[in-house]
């Protein structure tokens, strides 16, 4: 049974690197494989449940590798079978096959036939990681996957304006449900004192053992697994990202957007069942968000002018009534529900550009107009009145923005004077005295031990706020995010007698990563001087190798499951108190707008149309 389960990780992760082998000419081979993978994964699962249910169906827990260790602290890859995981496993294997032999004919051609592929299943390996997990940490590793490749396929035709600007406007709601789900884990690991598994979860006497006397950690654990859960599926009021997600091809939204991705919300809340359905006002809230979702979602699809949007609005309806249906306690219904909305969701927006193409046609021939029917009174108001929330989405997008991204845009361009030669020498002395305190700890008064950690913890936050609304040169952001992540890491080795080991493992995918990315940038600016961040530049048409060189450098320096970082990330976290809510604010903010802040550099100078005008020009508006 170990064995078996790890192949339906393996198979993925081996695709994925035989495809980033072959040359991008051989669409023939490189679409072969991913529909081998998918194929094979496919037989593999089926023979394997039909197995399991013949053995009983008992419910799987195997632990795989430790990869980090102390007495405090276990990070560790389990893998996790029920049959919530074989459901979504065996509906994400039907239709990634599908959609794998749909692409091949649909992405012929295409400039970005090998990326779109090498996605594809890279995108497999996370929601195969995220299903099987069987503890937080494999869970957010294949949660952090996924992410990363909703980012790539949005803004897969990168010559465009639009699907450049939302593929980091999603990944930004993303990076917030990211951080939700690692307060969620934070705190589990205060409450429980190790890393606890899925399958202790399921110990009723465990976990009502720790309830009765800690009541609001569970209502904190609770709502972060909300909100990470609603940001994944694209519930309110994060529902204005998903139909802009469908700027990427349209196989892509089929798997991600139309079926799979957007689901795992529902998953989540299954697999952490048991941390808040004790608690009756997280139940109501899931319900009434459940529900409000479901209205305000059909009100949208019924009057949206583009097919792509109604089909997002449509899917986004019926998972506010899964979300319903797993607060209800009816799990083994919203596994039904979610199979039968993946499989349509699928279907509709692959035959959506034929349906196109077919009703176009249809109107040259058989349109009639029909006679506008004026009435007055109440009633018809407030139908119009929802009629024009519905054309402009209720205005969900636009409050997004202002009530929580604006705010921080105008603190980072109003803390520009940080750039200047004064203000950074002062932060290089205040840095050095930082440092020379974390060597020096003991030393430090007790009254001050509290104070320096928030301190050097907010510095770093203005730092990093300043990289994120910079619009000059592209090195000085990049300098400003890793200045920014050096106060946060003091601020938490100051906070608490953390390791230098720790510390260490935490920079070491950083420091390696910055140097690269900091030579990609020079290189570029070598150029014809000029990676100025208020426009998009399109290198990436030029320097292929250099941005794929630089977008991994990025994905380093943010902590992605390639390098210590992404352990040293959930260590640090494990050094802030449970009472220390100020810090915790302040660093899970720098988190947030870390990455943010690389992919922004990423996308300004590599994606985008390029700027020069021997190279195509896309419209705007996709």
């Amino acid at each position: 049974m170990s064995q078996i389960l790890q192949l339906f990780i393996w198979l993925p992760l081996v695709g994925f690197l035989t495809g980033m082998l072959i040359p991008k000419k051989k669409e023939k081979t490189i679409s072969g494989i991913a529909m081998a993978v998918t194929a094979i994964h496919l037989m593999a699962m089926v023979g394997f449940i039909v197995y399991w249910l013949r053995k009983g169906d008992a419910i799987l827990d195997i632990k795989h590798i430790v990869l980090y260790k102390t007495t405090a602290f276990e990070f560790f890859i389990d893998f996790y079978f029920d049959k919530t995981t074989a459901t979504f496993a065996l509906i994400g294997s039907l239709i990634t096959w599908l959609v794998s032999i749909f692409s091949r004919y649909y992405m012929h051609r295409d400039g970005g036939f090998k990326r779109f592929f090498n996605t594809l299943l890279l995108f497999f390996l996370g929601y195969n990681l995220v299903i099987f997990a069987g503890n937080f940490e494999t869970l957010f590793i294949g949660w952090e996957i996924l992410g990363f490749c909703s980012f790539l396929l949005i803004a897969f035709y990168r010559d465009r304006y639009l699907p450049v600007k939302n593929g980091l406007k999603i990944i930004s709601i993303y990076r917030l449900g990211d951080l939700c789900l690692m307060l969620a884990m934070w705190l589990c690991h205060h409450l429980f004192h190790e890393n606890i598994t899925f399958n202790q979860l399921r110990d009723t006497a465990f976990i009502n053992g720790h309830l009765t006397s800690q009541d609001s950690m569970f209502i904190f654990i609770a709502i972060m697994i909300l909100i990470a859960a609603a940001a994944k599926s694209a519930l309110l009021p994060f529902s204005s990202w998903l139909p802009r997600a469908m700027e990427g091809p349209t196989t892509s939204s089929a798997v991600f957007y139309g079926s799979l991705s957007v689901n795992l919300g529902a998953f989540l809340l299954i697999r952490t069942l048991p941390l808040w359905e004790n608690i009756p006002a997280i139940k109501i809230s899931i319900i009434v968000l459940g529900v409000l979702t479901s209205l305000i979602g059909a009100s949208i699809a019924r009057v949206q002018p583009t097919v792509k949007t109604q089909i997002a609005y449509s899917s986004i309806t019926q998972i506010g009534l899964i979300f319903v249906e797993v607060a209800l306690g009816f799990h083994t219904l919203a596994l039904i529900h979610f199979a039968g909305n993946a499989l349509l969701r699928t279907y509709q927006l692959l035959v959506s550009p034929s349906v196109l193409s077919y009703r176009v046609h249809d109107m040259f021939f058989n349109f009639t107009p029909t006679t506008p029917k004026y009435r007055h009174g109440f009633l018809n108001r407030l139908n119009n009145s929802f009629f024009m929330l519905g054309i402009k989405e209720w205005n969900l997008d636009w409050l997004l923005y202002r009530l929580f991204w604006n705010p921080f845009k105008w603190i980072g361009r109003n803390m520009s004077f940080l750039v200047r030669q004064v203000s950074l020498v002062l932060l290089a002395v205040f840095f050095l005295l930082g440092f020379f305190s974390f060597a020096a700890k003991e030393n430090i008064p007790d009254h001050l031990d509290n104070v320096l950690p928030v301190i050097f913890s907010f510095t770093g936050l203005l730092l990093i706020l300043t990289a994120f609304a910079e619009r000059g040169d592209a090195r000085r952001a990049w300098l400003l995010v890793l200045a920014g992540q050096g106060f946060v890491t003091l601020s938490i080795a100051l906070n608490e007698e953390m390791p230098v080991h720790q510390v260490l493992m935490y920079l070491s995918g950083v420091i390696g990563s910055a140097v690269a990315g900091y030579i990609c940038l020079n290189k570029i600016k070598s150029l014809d001087n000029d990676i100025v961040m208020n426009r998009y530049h399109g290198y990436a048409s030029e320097k292929p190798v250099t941005a794929f060189v630089f977008l991994l450098c990025s994905l380093g320096t943010i902590g992605f499951p390639f390098t210590p970082t992404f352990v040293g990330i959930d260590l640090l976290f494990t050094h802030i108190h449970r009472d220390q809510l100020l810090l915790l604010i302040l660093t899970s903010l720098s988190f947030i707008f870390i990455e943010l802040s690389i992919l922004r550099i990423y996308t300004r100078i590599f994606l985008g149309q390029h700027k020069k005008n021997n190279h195509p020009v896309a419209y705007r508006s996709s």
